[in-house]
C-alpha cells in the first residue's frame, strides 16, 4: 500500500538527511520547487526550502522513517503504527497558534524518582513558525535525551521567545504535597506560578494553554489566587499546540537533566517511570543511603514507596 507523510524539520536536519541521502545510494530527482530530491525503489523523498517541508512517500515510507529519518536524522518518533499505513501525516505536526498565548506543560508526574517540573512558553505568529520549522512537537514523541537536547536549545534560541521552568526537587516536592494532599492542587500551584511569571515578562499576552486538569477549577482557583488577569483554556492533547510543545520540551529538558546530575552524583541509577526496575534501583539506594534519604530523590506519595521499603 502506497502511502504519503509530511512534516516540517529544521535546516540543521534538512542538511544532515542531504548527506545521509547523498552517502546512502540514494538517486537524486528533479523536483519543481523542491530544494533537493532523492529516490530509491519503493520511496521518494523531497525537501522544499521555502516552508522547510519534507514529504515521504511510496510503499517503503514507513521503513524510511523507522530505519533512516529517526534514528539518522531527527532523534524523534515521526508517526504511530498506524499513521503511516493509513496515509496520513505522522503525529509529530503541531498546530500552528498565531494568536499571542502562553502555552504549559509539566515532566516528572508520573517518574517516581526526580522532581516535578513545570515549564511555560510565549508565543506568537512569527515565534511559533520558527518553532515548528524546528522541529518542536511533544516531548513524548522524542527518543533520546540528547535530541531533547537539541531541540531546548533550539527553542530559547528563537528571537522574541519568553519562558519560565520551575523545577520542584523531591524534597521540597514532598513536603508540599504534604501540606497540599492532592497532586492535583499540587500541579496546579505550580502551573500558576509559572503562568503568573510569564505574565510578569509578557504583561500583553491575553491567553494561557494548559492540558486539562481532571478538576479545571483547581487551576482557575490558583490562578485567581494570584489575581492574574488572563484567559485561561484547559483542553485534553494541548501538546498539539506547538507552544505547549516547546514548554513540554523545555519540561522535560530539566527533569532529564537533573535525574542524570542527582544519578552521577550519588553513583546511584535513577531510572524513569515506577515500575518493578525503579522498585529495584529504589531498594538498592535505601541499601546505600538509607531509608531517610529517600525523600531526598523519590516522591514518596507513590505506591512504589511502599514497594520500595
Amino acid at each position: 500500500m502506497s502511502s504519503i507523510y509530511s512534516t516540517v524539520i529544521g535546516d540543521d536536519e534538512a542538511a544532515k538527511l542531504l548527506r545521509v541521502l547523498q552517502e546512502g545510494g540514494y538517486e537524486p530527482k528533479e523536483v519543481p520547487y523542491a530544494a533537493f530530491a532523492f529516490t530509491r525503489p519503493g520511496v521518494s523523498i523531497a525537501f522544499y526550502t521555502k516552508s522547510n517541508k519534507l514529504v515521504v512517500q511510496g510503499k517503503g515510507t514507513e521503513e524510511f522513517l523507522e530505519f533512516v529519518l529517526e534514528p539518522r536524522v531527527t532523534g524523534i518518533r515521526h508517526r504511530t503504527d498506524s499513521t503511516v499505513a493509513a496515509g496520513v501525516a505522522g503525529a509529530r505536526k503541531v498546530a500552528v497558534d498565531a494568536t499571542p498565548h502562553f502555552g504549559i506543560d509539566e515532566s516528572g508526574k508520573g517518574d517516581y524518582f526526580g522532581p516535578l517540573v513545570i515549564a511555560g512558553v510565549y508565543t506568537d505568529g512569527a515565534i511559533a513558525e520558527k518553532l515548528a520549522a524546528a522541529g518542536v512537537c511533544d516531548s513524548k514523541l522524542v527518543k533520546s535525551a540528547a535530541a531533547i537536547n537539541r531541540l531546548a536549545a533550539k527553542i530559547v534560541a528563537v528571537p522574541g521567545i519568553a519562558f519560565e521552568v520551575v523545577c520542584i526537587g523531591p524534597k521540597r516536592y514532598n513536603e508540599i504535597y504534604a501540606e497540599m494532599g492532592n497532586l492535583n492542587r499540587l500541579l496546579a500551584w505550580g502551573h500558576a506560578r509559572v503562568i503568573a511569571a510569564l505574565h510578569e515578562k509578557v504583561p500583553s499576552c491575553p491567553r494561557a494553554l494548559s492540558d486539562q486538569f481532571a478538576n479545571p477549577w483547581v487551576l482557575r482557583k490558583a490562578l485567581g489566587a494570584r489575581k492574574v488577569p488572563i484567559e485561561l483554556e484547559q483542553k485534553t492533547k494541548a501538546e498539539s499546540d506547538v507552544a505547549v510543545a516547546a514548554a513540554s520540551i523545555l519540561a522535560r529538558e530539566r527533569f532529564v537533566r537533573w535525574l542524570k546530575d542527582a544519578a552521577a552524583g550519588g553513583q546511584c541509577e535513577l531510572p524513569l517511570g515506577a515500575g518493578p526496575h525503579v522498585v529495584k534501583a529504589g531498594k538498592a539506594f535505601v541499601r546505600q543511603y538509607g531509608a531517610d534519604m529517600l525523600g531526598q530523590v523519590a516522591k514518596l506519595h507513590f505506591k512504589t514507596t511502599g514497594q520500595v521499603l
